[in-house]
């Protein structure tokens, strides 16, 4: 992925993405994605609470995962 790449959310379309949002598709579903979620619609997808999935977030930045800022 180029720096300067922007990535819309395969569902909803929303763009730009952030680096978390890429880094949660990567890490939760595909590492070498090349279609990203927003929060919201990974949340649905995955049948959690965008709440949840910033918690996890959190604790990937805690354990030095550099996909997350």
């Amino acid at each position: 992925m180029k720096r300067n790449e922007s990535h819309a959310c395969r569902v909803c379309k929303k763009t730009p993405l952030t680096k978390n949002e890429l880094g949660l598709t990567k890490k939760l579903i595909d590492p070498k994605a090349a279609e990203f979620f927003c929060l919201e619609c990974l949340a649905d997808y995955l049948e959690v609470t965008s709440e949840e999935l910033l918690d996890k977030i959190e604790d990937f930045k805690q354990e030095g995962c550099k996909l997350f800022s």
